[in-house]
């Protein structure tokens, strides 16, 4: 294989719910040879599980399949493969959806690949039966403690099996919890070779894929220099062009809005970033302290230096259970003294709660006056105090019936406490189920995938 071989990627998505311009502009406005879309996050599982039990056929992203629609002919005609983690907890439903498109759009021979395994909800009993035991990585407690409340669990694949679809011819490759950057870990794999074993490209590739991850976080969004980023509003999502060596440029197509600079790359690259020499992933350990950064042109930075090493034994697994309910309501009090009359208003709101026989717990409350540097509490004072402040208060409890009891309670405050009350226009809050986070591990031989690729 020629060492000259450069393989376009870009990534569209940083979530579910990014603008549709980022994929939609990728495919049209430059060339490119992958395109992927990061469309899950922890609470992300929990949603699309309780979809599934609603309705079988639902459980991955919908927002990505009617994408599809739009940018399949382009893909098609400039050969451009798209691989995403749109499968949610039902790749085989996202795979019927995606053929369903590809008829409707009157083409064919497109291969659409999807990657099974990771979803072990089912497989809990099992598992435990067989020696994990799931400890909170946080806590350290055991599973045991909310097993009958768990909604979700996940494992973290690896890009291996994303790998295998391609190899199989693949066109568009759908998985469900993947990691972010194996996403475009796969890619590299396939396209130059790599071995599975050779880590400092494999780290490469996870640094890449950390880079390209959160879309326009590395071309000037959500970056502190924000003056001089030009076009905010056709800001370029990146593209990276990858060599067989694991050096690559981080860039966007030209003619696009935003900024790639060695401080935008950086501030994306220290997003997220728990213990930089020992950047855990299911492909590699990736060192973060070996990165090199150079600017290589306007809008171009180039990246070399990456070391890493062997993965653990483990993968990770996101679990996610109920944990009772929340609520959330907010009032804006204006006037002379408006931080004393809304802090009174929260206190006589609870107390009303309190006479209906059950008192609210001060650790279960929730207050934040925002206009008085609520963001900043602790860091910057409030010099003068303000003329309005938004009142949030809300509660969380097992129990629904006393959160609806708050709420009914709320809009009182406006013609029977402190004066200068508005801001009620939203009407009674309600109260809405709280997703617990579980982290844990589990031995990688307890987890197999599966990888189906079918043509339409």
């Amino acid at each position: 294989m020629s060492q000259d071989k450069t393989v376009l990627i870009a990534n569209g998505q940083g979530f579910w719910g990014d603008s549709l311009l980022g994929p939609l502009r990728l495919v049209e406005e430059g060339p490119l040879d992958y395109l992927t879309l990061d469309y899950l996050a922890e609470v992300t599982m929990s949603i699309m599980q309780k979809q599934k039990l609603r309705n079988p056929s639902a459980g991955y992203a919908t927002d990505f399949v009617e994408m599809l629609r739009q940018i399949l002919p382009t893909c098609q005609k400039k050969g451009i493969k798209v691989i995403a983690n749109a499968g949610g907890v039902n790749p085989k439903g996202c795979l019927e959806a995606i053929q369903a498109v590809v008829k409707e759009l009157g083409m064919t021979g497109i291969k659409i690949g999807i990657v099974e395994g990771d979803d072990i909800l089912d497989q809990l009993p099992e598992l435990m039966a067989s020696g994990e035991k799931f400890k909170n990585l946080d806590n350290g407690e055991a599973v045991d403690t909310i097993l009958d409340k768990m909604s979700s669990a996940n494992v973290y694949i690896g890009a291996k099996p994303i790998v295998d679809a391609l190899a199989q011819g693949a066109d568009i490759v759908v998985t469900g919890r993947s990691t972010d950057p194996s996403l475009v870990v796969a890619p590299l794999i396939y396209e130059f070779g790599w071995s599975m074993d050779d880590f400092d490209k494999l780290a490469a590739g996870t640094v890449m894929g950390h880079i390209l991850e959160c879309g326009a976080q590395c071309t000037g969004g959500n970056y502190n220099d924000w003056r001089n980023v030009p076009n905010f509003a056709r800001i370029g999502y990146p593209v990276v062009e990858a060599k067989a060596d694991g050096t690559f440029v981080v860039t966007k197509h030209e003619g696009t809005g935003g900024l790639v600079n060695i401080d935008t790359v950086t501030s994306q690259l220290m997003y997220e970033l728990g213990d930089p020499v020992n950047y855990l992933g299911p492909d590699c350990t990736s060192d973060f302290t070996t990165i090199k950064l150079e600017q290589d042109g306007e809008n171009r930075v180039r990246v070399s230096g990456v070391k890493g090493s062997a993965p653990t034994p483990t993968y990770k697994v996101s679990m996610s259970y109920e944990d009772g309910y929340k609520i959330v309501g907010q009032l804006t009090y204006t006037g002379p003294d408006a931080i004393e009359k809304a802090n009174l208003g929260a206190e006589i709101l609870f107390e009303r709660v309190g006479m209906y026989g059950k008192p609210i717990p001060e650790e279960d409350r929730f207050i934040e006056l925002f206009g008085t540097n609520v963001c900043y509490k602790g860091i910057v004072k409030q010099d003068q105090p303000p003329s309005e402040v938004m009142l949030r208060v809300g509660a969380k409890s097992h129990d629904k019936n006393l959160l609806n009891i708050l709420a009914r309670e709320l809009a009182p405050l406006i013609t029977s406490g402190p004066v200068g009350v508005t801001g009620f226009a939203a009407g009674r809050p309600r109260p809405t189920e709280i997703v617990g986070y579980w982290p844990a591990l589990i031995d990688k031989t307890k987890v197999s995938t599966r990888v189906l690729v079918e043509e339409v």
